[in-house]
C-alpha cells in the first residue's frame, strides 16, 4: 500500500503475519497485521472493514489501539487482495516471550498483569466488545504494563460463521485457553468466556503452566470438559488464597458458575470479592495459619446443623432431584454415524447402567475395538478387561453385567466389577449387531440368517422367534427392550441402513411385530411410559405409549434438538446420553492420501455426506455420490467445476467408469420405492446430455457393478433371500447372458476388476471374518485368500502390480507377481485409516492412475474426542413435555 513501507516479517501466527513497518505520512514505526489468504477470504472485505471500525473505537490504557485498516487491491487483476490493520509498534514482547524465558512470574506481577488485562476486557465487554481469543501472545508487555491485542480479528472471523471457518481448517480459540463452552463449537460466546480465558492465563503465570494440558489439541479439549484443575497452591505455597480462589472461580466449568464480569474477577484478585462465589472456591485454600482453629469451629456448626437437617429429613417430604446436564468425553476418535469405530459394521456404541451409575461404550484400543467403562464421578473412561472386538454394549436388568456382540458372530457377557468375557452364543450375525437383555433373563439378538432369536444369558441352544418382519429380507439395526420382558423395539432396514429404516416393536408372545414410527432410526422405552425415538434426519422425539398393545397412544413431540440419530440412550433410572449432530465436528470432506498417510483437500470449498467416490481413468475427474436427503451423484472436474449429474428423488450411488471416461455405471432404485428388489444398474453419461438408461434389472436387485477396462463385461453383486450372495458377470455385447462367478450364504462383496481383466478380486466372510479374495475372470475356476489377518475394500492398482485393502485399522498394499498364475505376496501396511470412511457394500476410495495417491472420504467426526451430553434425573422433565401436548 502507499503508505506504508514494510521492514520485515516481525512473526506469524494461526490467522496472520505481523511485519514491521515505517508510515511514511507520520513517520513512525508501525505494527502491519496481514491476514491469512484463507482467513480473508472466509470473513470477506466488507464485514472485516465494518468490525474493525467498531473496534477502533476503543479507547482504553491496556488497549493496543487501532491505527488503520484495509484491503490492498492486487495490482495485476485489480481485484481484492490482502487484508490488513495496522497498530503502534510496541518495543516490548508478548507476555509468551516472558512465560518462556521465566516459566512462573512473581505473585505480585501476575496479579498486576492479569488485573490490567480484566480491566481492559472490562471496558470492552461493557461496549458489547468479546474478545474470543484471550491468550499470551495477544498480551503484549510494554515497560511492564500489559496491553491487549487483536480485538478485532477475533471478532471478525467469529462472525464469519463455524461452518466457513472450519472449511480453511482454522478455529477461533486456542486450546489450552479455550473455555468449555467455546470447545463445544457454541455459537454465542458470553463475556465469561473471556473471564474463562484469563483465569487459564493467571494460573499459568503463578505455576508455569495452563490448567489443562496435553499431547493434542483433542486431548486437551478432553480435559477442558471433563477434568478440574489442579490446586495452585498445592503447586506454589506462596500463592495467596484469595489468588487461588479467584482463578478457580474463573475457571468454573458452567459460565453461571464463573465471575459475572472481568471487573468481579480483579476485584476477587485483590482480595475484595465479598461471597458471591460462595465456598466452592474458597472452600480450596484449607490447611493454611489459623485454619486449624476455623476448622474445628466450622466442624462443630456442620456436626449440629447436619443433625437437624437429618431429623427435619424424616418429618418432611423430601422433593425429586433437579435435573442435571454435563457434558462428558467418550469416544477417542469422535462419533462416527451408523457404523462401529474403525469396521464397517453397523453397531450401537453407547449403553448405561440401569441405575445411571456408569456408561459403557464401544470405541478403537490399537488396532480393534473395545469395551470402555466410564464411571459417574470419574474423568476418563477405562477398558473393561478381556472386551478386545466387543461391539454394541447392553448391560443386564440388575446391572451387574454387560453384554455385548463381536465381528466374528459372538454374543458375550461381562461381569461389570471384573472378570473374563463369557461366550453366550455364537450364531450371531456379522454385519449388523443388535441385542437386548429382556427382565425375565433372556436375551434376544439378531441371529446369523437375519432372525431375532432367543437364548438364555446363562448359555445353551439358542430359539428362532421369527424369520423376518416382512416379506423382504430386512436387517435389523438396534433392540430394546421393553419393561416387564414381553416385547422389544427393533429398527429395521429394507435393504441398506444408511438409506432407509423404521421402528418396529415385537410381540414375543404373540410371535409378531408391528410398525411403531417410519423413517426413524432407533427407539427406546422410558419408564415412565413414553416412547423415544430418534429421526434418521436428527432429534430425539417423544409420544405417549401404551405397553399392554404396543401402541402409541399419542401424538410425538420433539423432545432435544439435533440429536446423532444412533448415539442415544437411556437407562431406567432416568440418566440419558446423546451426541448433537455438528456440536463439534464438520462435514466429511474428500482428500488425497499419499502412501504416507499425508493428506490434503481435493477442494476446500466442498464438504458434505459423501460416499463411495471412483476418479475417471484419467484421474482428471471423479464421481461421488452425496446425501441431501435423497442421494444423488456428482462429478467434479479438473477445472474444479462441479455438477449433479442425477436429480431426482431417488438412491443414485456407487458409480464405476466406462473405460472412455465419457459414462458411468451406478446402481439406483429409481424405478420404484428404497426397497433392496427395486435398485438396479443404470448408465449415463458424465455430461448430463442425456438421461440414465437401464443396464440391468434383477429380480432380487443390485446393489454394485464394476465396468471391465476392455469395456465388454459388467460384473454385479446382489443379496438374494436367505442372505445368499451372488457375484455375476454378463457381456456387454454379443451374448449376455448371465455368468455366476462367486455363491455363497456368507455376505460377498466389494467386487474389484484387475486391470487387464484377468483376476476378480472381492470380500467373503466365509471364514468368520472378513477376507480378501481372488478368482481367475471370467472363469472363477479357483479361489485363493490374499488377507492374513482381515481385508476388505480392494482396489487394483493401475500397473496391475500391487493390490490395495483395507486391514485392520491400516490401509494395506501386497505385491502381484506377473505371469499366468495369480501369486500374492505378503500385505504390508501404508498408512492408519483413523477418520476415513468406511462400508461394506462398495468401496469408500480409489486410487490415482500413478498408483501414488489415494481418493478417500474424511470424516472429522472421527477427528477428535467425542463430546456428548450426559443428563441424570431426566424422566420428570420428559413426562411434563409429553403431559404438555
Amino acid at each position: 500500500a502507499d503508505r506504508y513501507a514494510l521492514d520485515r516479517e516481525l512473526g506469524a501466527g494461526g490467522m496472520a503475519t505481523v511485519y514491521l513497518a515505517e508510515d511514511l505520512r507520520h513517520h513512525r514505526k508501525v505494527a502491519i497485521k496481514v491476514l491469512r489468504p484463507e482467513l480473508a477470504a472466509v470473513i470477506g472485505a466488507e464485514r472485516f472493514l465494518k468490525e474493525i471500525e467498531t473496534t477502533a473505537g476503543l479507547q482504553h490504557p491496556h488497549i493496543l489501539p487501532l491505527l488503520d485498516s484495509g484491503e490492498v487491491s492486487d495490482p495485476a487483476s485489480g481485484h481484492g487482495g490482502a487484508l490488513y490493520y495496522v497498530m503502534p509498534f510496541v518495543e516490548g514482547e508478548t507476555l509468551r516471550d516472558r512465560l518462556t524465558r521465566e516459566k512462573q512470574l512473581p505473585v505480585a506481577d501476575a496479579v498486576r498483569i492479569a488485573t490490567e488485562v480484566a480491566g481492559a476486557l472490562d471496558y470492552a465487554h461493557r461496549r458489547g466488545v468479546i474478545h474470543r481469543d484471550i491468550k499470551p501472545e495477544n498480551i503484549l508487555l510494554h515497560d511492564g504494563s500489559a496491553l491487549v491485542a487483536d480485538f478485532g480479528i477475533a471478532l471478525a472471523a467469529s462472525k464469519a460463521g463455524n461452518t466457513r471457518m472450519t472449511e480453511t481448517g482454522m478455529s477461533l480459540g486456542t486450546p489450552h485457553y479455550m473455555s468449555p463452552e467455546q470447545a463445544m463449537g457454541e455459537r454465542e460466546i458470553s463475556a465469561r468466556s473471556d473471564v474463562y480465558a484469563l483465569g487459564c492465563i493467571t494460573y499459568e503465570m503463578l505455576t508455569g503452566d495452563p490448567p489443562f494440558t496435553g499431547s493434542t489439541a483433542q486431548a486437551i479439549v478432553a480435559r477442558v470438559l471433563t477434568e478440574s484443575p489442579r490446586s495452585l497452591t498445592g503447586q506454589r505455597r506462596t500463592i495467596p488464597p484469595q489468588v487461588e480462589a479467584a482463578v478457580l472461580t474463573a475457571l468454573e466449568k458452567l459460565p453461571a458458575d464463573r465471575w459475572g464480569s472481568a471487573a468481579e474477577f480483579a476485584a476477587a484478585l485483590g482480595g475484595q470479592a465479598g461471597a458471591r462465589s460462595g465456598g466452592k472456591a474458597d472452600g480450596r485454600k484449607g490447611g493454611r495459619a489459623g485454619g486449624r482453629e476455623a476448622g474445628k469451629s466450622v466442624a462443630i456448626a456442620v456436626a449440629i446443623i447436619a443433625t437437624l437437617l437429618a431429623a427435619w429429613g424424616w418429618l418432611r417430604h423430601t422433593p425429586a432431584p433437579g435435573v442435571s446436564r454435563q457434558q462428558v468425553v467418550l469416544w477417542n476418535h469422535g462419533f462416527a454415524r451408523f457404523l462401529a469405530p474403525g469396521t464397517d459394521i453397523l453397531a450401537t456404541r453407547v449403553a448405561i447402567a440401569p441405575d445411571g451409575s456408569s456408561i459403557v461404550f464401544s470405541d478403537s484400543a490399537g488396532t480393534g475395538v473395545q469395551l470402555f467403562r466410564k464411571r459417574r464421578y470419574e474423568g476418563t473412561a477405562t477398558p473393561i478387561a478381556g472386551t478386545e472386538g466387543g461391539l454394541s454394549p447392553f448391560f443386564s436388568p440388575d446391572g451387574r453385567w454387560v453384554g455385548y456382540l463381536t465381528a466374528d458372530g459372538k454374543l458375550k457377557k461381562v461381569a461389570v466389577d471384573g472378570g473374563g468375557s463369557i461366550t453366550v452364543s455364537t450364531d450371531v450375525a456379522d454385519t449388523y449387531l443388535a441385542a437386548a437383555w429382556l427382565d425375565g433373563g433372556d436375551i434376544v439378538y439378531l441371529g446369523a440368517n437375519q432372525d431375532l432369536r432367543r437364548v438364555s444369558a446363562e448359555g445353551g441352544a439358542s430359539q428362532s422367534l421369527r424369520r423376518d418382519t416382512s416379506e423382504n429380507r430386512i436387517n435389523i439395526a438396534m433392540l430394546q427392550p421393553v419393561a416387564g420382558g414381553k416385547a422389544v423395539l427393533f429398527t429395521a432396514c429394507p435393504g441398506n441402513c444408511a438409506v432407509e429404516s423404521s421402528v418396529y416393536a415385537y410381540d414375543l408372545a404373540a410371535d409378531s411385530a408391528r410398525l411403531l414410527v417410519a423413517n426413524a432410526a432407533g427407539a427406546w422405552y422410558a419408564s415412565t411410559g413414553e416412547l423415544l425415538y430418534t429421526d434418521r434426519e436428527g432429534g430425539l422425539f417423544a409420544a405417549k405409549f401404551d405397553r399392554k398393545h404396543l401402541a402409541l397412544s399419542g401424538g410425538a413431540i420433539p423432545v432435544i434438538e439435533n440429536v446423532e440419530p444412533s448415539s442415544f440412550a437411556i437407562s431406567a433410572s432416568g440418566s440419558a446420553v446423546y451426541s448433537l449432530k455438528g456440536a463439534a465436528n464438520t462435514a466429511p470432506e474428500l482428500v488425497w492420501v499419499g502412501r504416507d498417510g499425508r493428506a490434503e483437500p481435493v477442494d476446500p470449498t466442498w464438504r458434505g455426506e459423501f460416499e463411495y467416490p471412483a476418479l475417471s481413468p484419467d484421474g482428471k475427474s471423479l464421481a461421488v455420490a452425496v446425501r441431501e436427503g435423497s442421494t444423488q451423484l456428482w462429478i467434479r472436474r479438473a477445472d474444479g467445476t462441479r455438477q449433479k449429474l442425477t436429480q431426482n428423488g431417488s438412491v443414485n450411488w456407487r458409480p464405476s467408469w466406462a473405460p472412455d471416461g465419457r459414462s458411468i455405471a451406478f446402481s439406483s432404485n429409481m424405478r420404484g420405492s428404497s426397497n433392496q428388489d427395486d435398485y438396479d444398474i443404470y448408465r449415463m453419461p458424465v455430461d448430463g446430455s442425456a438421461p440414465p438408461t437401464l443396464l440391468l434389472h434383477h429380480k432380487y436387485g443390485l446393489w454394485e457393478a464394476e465396468l471391465s477396462h476392455d469395456g465388454q463385461w459388467l460384473v454385479v453383486r446382489s443379496d438374494e433371500e436367505r442372505a445368499l450372495s451372488r457375484v455375476r458377470a454378463r457381456r456387454l455385447t454379443g451374448d449376455t447372458a448371465l455368468v455366476p462367478l462367486v455363491v455363497g450364504k456368507e455376505l460377498t462383496s466389494q467386487i474389484a476388476l484387475s486391470p487387464d481383466g484377468r483376476w476378480l478380486a472381492y470380500v467373503s466372510v466365509a471364514t468368520g471374518r472378513k477376507e480378501l479374495y481372488v478368482v481367475p475372470f471370467p472363469s472363477a475356476a479357483s479361489t485363493q485368500i490374499v488377507s492374513r489377518d482381515g481385508g476388505s475394500e480392494p482396489r487394483w492398482a493401475h500397473s496391475g502390480r500391487e493390490l490395495f485393502f483395507k486391514g485392520p485399522g491400516q490401509m494395506m498394499a501386497v505385491d502381484i507377481a506377473p505371469g499366468p498364475t495369480f501369486v500374492a505376496g505378503t500385505p504390508r501396511p501404508l498408512f492408519p485409516l483413523s477418520n476415513y470412511r468406511a462400508a461394506r457394500n462398495r468401496q469408500q476410495y480409489d486410487v490415482t492412475p500413478d498408483d501414488k495417491h489415494f481418493l478417500m472420504i474424511r470424516d472429522p467426526s472421527g477427528s477428535g474426542p467425542g463430546t456428548v451430553v450426559y443428563v441424570e434425573n431426566w424422566l420428570g422433565e420428559l413426562a411434563a413435555k409429553v403431559g404438555q401436548k
